[in-house]
């Protein structure tokens, strides 16, 4: 009962920094395109250590609070959401296998709010195969040198340390041995690109990387050489689908709370009738409650099921992400009908909603591989290959 109560607390704090931080900035760090320091900061103050070991100083909740956050945030600001959610799935990786120094150099740290981290996966040219890297990393007496380039890289140039994906390239070493490693943001060799300009989520600071040659001590190797592959579908994809989740039901509660105060204020001018009282928006309006309320069960099910280890955890997982892209796409599509021109107003909340909304969809895991994953998973086959 503790737990569930400290839980509670958690998303109240995250609800109040919400409303309070996140929401009155939300319109400018979509127009501005400005990575919103003021959100992420208030939530790494205060939540930072959500996912951190107790014993390291954190609150050690897992995938369901990881969710429950993420669709308080959500609700305000996806930008925001995205980039303390991005935070979150990398302090998990962190703290999967960690050694002393890095719990005391990184861990500490985190659930103290005083260091913000995130993931560089994903490369150019490997499409949504984010676990695919070709960032070659080298031994040199008791250090690592890396040299390739990420892309998408969430809170990029504001993170503390990013969790970076490599392949050994040593003469000795397996073919595809891919590890995961952390790098701080002052390493020397860390060269950033232009910022990715895109339609939605305009303040995640998603941009490229370059790691020319960047040195970081043995010690940052996070678990064994080669664990890279196990960190992705132990770690990283459980907390990332779940952080997206969240992050996406809160945009499509918002766009249904939209939809239902436009509903409530408004009158027909040449009769004085409300709109309220016509029988197709009141169906329309129950529709789109059902679709948000029957995703969130989904969501915090699929939540529960993996930190228990459950038969269907990888069902419930990879299905939550590719439902909740759908029903926040449906949901504001519907909220633009009910609100009409006033909600299709190009500066009006609707209009970041939908931007945000498509984003669900083309971060990777794609909806249609999870979809894949789903079936393959029911079939008995193995997720990646024949």
């Amino acid at each position: 009962m503790a737990k569930v109560e400290e839980l509670g607390a958690a998303v109240a704090t995250a609800r109040r920094l919400a409303e309070d931080v996140l929401a009155p900035r939300a319109a400018a760090v979509d127009a501005e395109r400005r990575w919103p320091a003021e959100g992420v900061a208030a939530l790494r103050a205060e939540l930072g250590g959500l996912v951190v070991p107790e014993s390291c100083g954190g609150m050690g909740h897992g995938l369901l609070a990881v969710a429950q956050v993420g669709e308080a945030t959500g609700r305000s600001c996806a930008s925001t959401s995205l980039c303390f959610g991005m935070h979150l799935v990398a302090s998990a990786v962190i703290a999967a296998k960690a050694t002393g120094d890095q719990r005391s150099r990184y861990l500490k740290s985190i659930a103290a709010g005083e260091h913000l981290t995130t993931l560089a996966l994903s490369e150019p040219g490997t499409g949504g195969e984010f676990w695919i890297s070709r960032t070659e990393m080298t031994t040199h007496d008791d250090d690592l040198r890396l040299t390739g380039a990420k892309s998408f890289v969430t809170n990029g140039g504001h993170a503390d340390s990013y969790v970076v994906s490599t392949v050994a390239a040593d003469t000795e070493a397996l073919p595809g041995q891919f590890s995961c490693v952390v790098v701080d943001r002052d390493t020397p060799g860390l060269v950033w690109g232009a910022p990715w300009q895109g339609m939605g989520m305009r303040g995640n600071a998603s941009g490229g990387l370059t790691l020319d040659a960047a040195v970081v001590p043995r010690s940052r190797l996070l678990g064994e050489e080669g664990d890279e592959i196990w960190y992705v579908f132990n770690v990283v994809a459980p907390f990332f689908l779940m952080a997206m989740a969240g992050t996406y039901l809160g945009v499509s509660a918002a766009a249904l709370e939209e939809a239902r105060r436009h509903v409530l204020g408004r009158q027909y001018a040449h009769s004085g009738a409300d709109l309220a009282a016509n029988p197709l928006v009141q169906h329309r309006l129950g529709t789109m409650w059902a679709r948000v309320e029957r995703t969130r069960r989904l969501v915090y099910q699929a939540a529960l099921e993996a930190e228990a280890g459950g038969p269907e955890a990888l069902l419930g997982l990879c299905s939550a992400k590719a439902e909740v892209a759908e029903t926040a796409e449906r949901v504001i599509n519907d909220a633009l009908t009910l609100t009409g021109g006033i909600g299709y107003a190009q500066d009006g909340p609707l209009h970041r909603h939908l931007r945000d909304a498509r984003a669900a969809h083309v971060m990777a895991p794609l909806t249609d591989t999870l979809r894949t994953w789903t079936g393959r998973a029911l079939l008995g086959r193995p997720l990646l290959g024949d």
